[in-house]
Formats: C-alpha cells, sequence, structure tokens
C-alpha cells in the first residue's frame, strides 16, 4: 500500500524525533553532465536519519557557517532565522578523523583526486583518478584550509552512497553527490567550517 506525502512526512518526523520542526528540501536542478554522470554512480537507500532537512539550527553558530558534528554524521548549514539545513555525512575513522575551524578556499565541479603522498604509503595501490564518475570525490568537492595552508581534507561528494552514516573515510567529510551539488551552490569561498 502507497503512503500518501503527508502520511509518510508524519511517520519521518516521528522517526527522527523531529515533531513539526523540520522539512524536506528538495533536490538541486542539475546540469546535463551532472545528470549523466550521476546515473553512472551507484545508487542506495537513504535512512531517513541521514535524509536532507531543513531544521530549527541546532548549532547557535552565524548563518553562512557550515558544523560537521562528526560522531553524530550530520553536517549543517546554518540558515537566518535560526534555520539549518541538516545533511547526513559519512566521517574519518577515528585513526584519521580531523577536527577543528577552517575556510572553503576552493569549489571545484566532479573534481579529479590524488591521493596524498601519506595516503600512497599506506595503500600503494591507489592512484590518481579524473574526475567523473570513478571519481571518489563525487559530484563537488570544498577544499578546506587553515590558516591559509591547505588542510588536505575536503567536504566532497562519493561513489559510495551506500557508506553514508559511517566513520569510512580518511578523514574526509563525505556527502550524497545530490546533497553536495545543493550545499555546493549554497556556500560561498570564504565560508567558515567547525568540524567537531
Amino acid at each position: 500500500m502507497r503512503k500518501s506525502a503527508p502520511v509518510l512526512a508524519m511517520m519521518l518526523a516521528g522517526t527522527l524525533g523531529l515533531g513539526g520542526c523540520f522539512s524536506a528540501v528538495p533536490d538541486p536542478k542539475v546540469s546535463e553532465l551532472d545528470a549523466k554522470y550521476m546515473a553512472m554512480v551507484p545508487q542506495a537507500e537513504i535512512d531517513p536519519h541521514f535524509a536532507r532537512y531543513q531544521i530549527d539550527d541546532p548549532t547557535g553558530e552565524a548563518p553562512g557557517t557550515i558544523v560537521v558534528e562528526t560522531k553524530q554524521r550530520q553536517l549543517y548549514y546554518v540558515l537566518p532565522g535560526k534555520k539549518a539545513i541538516r545533511y547526513g555525512v559519512s566521517v574519518g575513522d577515528e585513526a584519521f578523523g580531523w577536527t577543528g575551524t577552517a575556510e572553503v578556499a576552493r569549489k571545484a565541479e566532479w573534481p579529479a583526486w590524488n591521493p596524498p603522498a601519506e595516503m600512497k604509503k599506506r595503500w600503494p595501490h591507489v592512484h590518481a583518478v579524473e574526475g567523473g564518475p570513478n571519481s571518489p570525490l563525487g559530484a563537488r568537492a570544498l577544499y578546506l584550509h587553515q590558516n591559509g595552508k591547505d588542510t588536505l581534507y575536503r567536504i566532497h561528494g562519493t561513489n559510495e552512497p551506500e557508506k553514508i552514516g559511517q566513520a569510512v573515510s580518511s578523514g574526509c567529510i563525505r556527502m550524497r553527490n545530490m546533497d553536495v551539488v545543493e550545499l555546493y551552490n549554497r556556500v560561498p569561498v570564504g565560508a567558515k567550517v567547525i568540524v567537531r
């Protein structure tokens, strides 16, 4: 039996413990290239706990700030009016997690991936990948700098959407591709990022 949208919303509200203080955020419009590449990336069921919603802001930070709560596997983009958009993410496992304050120094669409030297040492089999559906950076990347230096950490899409909600990366913050496109469209270069 198919449930109506209001019934599903009420079920999700109960599941998420949000009562009446959340609303779904629609998918952004995407280019033909985005649609083509996204169709080539594996799809995964979305746990409602990690779906994209507009909620009451739990961070207390200024509008325009990105806050990543690593233990909750949630990223918040703070909006005016004490609201935020919440996205489910994957984070670094305990050995590779990073916390701190940074800023978005650069943004890229369907970026190429070149593993850092320390990652190549750990895993000699990894190699650079051109931008596109096979890149582990997915549809978009936000490059994080701290005190003017590249942290080598990114907020980016993924070609493994089934891992959203897990601690599996080498420190980067992974998002579903549609979510990272939505965030990318909102965030300017220079935006503050807090990873807790």
